[in-house]
């Protein structure tokens, strides 16, 4: 009796050690913060543990992640749907800027499995400046959810100021809890200002990634079953030089 309760705790342990490191899994996308007209720019999406470098190959994504949207939103708003290939440990797709002026790259995806009852839906950004830094340079052009947005975000340099903006539903999401990722695993939690802004001062050179995860208690049904929360996700990929 005694080691079947045993065998039971253990399992219930292990199960919740397993849906916490699922969660904590990301999407997120990678490109160079800078293009040029006329030249191909490639975008290269991951998933996985950002902070531990633990990148997950393309052959073992759970569930249905493989069928993410990924759009692209020129300085113009037109908005243009893109096509990936599947590589050893990412996707990768890419677009030739025809016009100057900050491209938009979204990633969406809501993921068809309810895990436990939890409803799952990954989001991701980046920009692409092509010449003119200000045409199409804002955060409004991402239309995912929940998102985030660096406005200077070429001139992202070791020991400056970077300020990132988040918003949720198309409004600033005021007093949310963000986490800055840095280069060598070093992370941070920081929380929104009345503008739904987060500043920090980047220590090193090299990739960060800055996410914002929000949980909205909602119940239904996805698919066949119940959920009673939905786990939303963003994710943001900034190179400081």
């Amino acid at each position: 009796m005694k080691s079947n309760s045993l065998q039971k705790v253990l399992f219930v342990i292990l199960t919740l050690l397993f849906s916490a490191s699922t969660f904590a899994h990301a999407l997120w996308i990678e490109t160079k913060a800078i293009g040029t007209k006329g030249k191909a720019q490639k975008i290269d999406i991951y998933f996985g543990e950002f902070s531990d470098k633990d990148i997950t190959k393309t052959a073992k994504w759970f569930s249905d992640i493989k069928d993410f949207s990924l759009v692209l939103i020129t300085p113009s708003k037109k908005e243009i749907k893109l096509t990936s290939t599947a590589l050893e440990d990412k996707y990768q797709a890419s677009f030739i800027p025809d016009e100057e002026g900050v491209y938009t790259v979204t990633m969406h995806h809501t993921v068809k499995d309810v895990y436990g009852t939890m409803k799952l839906d990954y989001n991701s950004s980046a920009t692409v400046t092509v010449g003119n830094p200000s045409k199409g340079n804002e955060a409004t052009a991402n239309t995912n959810i929940i998102s985030l947005f660096s406005k200077e975000i070429t001139a992202a340099k070791k020991n400056g100021k970077i300020t990132v903006n988040a918003l949720y539903d198309a409004k600033i999401a005021k007093s949310q809890k963000m986490k800055v990722i840095a280069p060598n695993g070093w992370e941070k939690e920081l929380w929104s200002n009345e503008n739904g802004e987060i500043s920090f001062t980047p220590l090193w050179s090299g990739n960060y990634m800055v996410e914002f995860a929000y949980t909205e208690k909602s119940e239904g049904e996805y698919n066949g079953k119940k959920y009673n929360e939905i786990w939303k996700m963003a994710t943001y990929f900034i190179a400081v030089k």
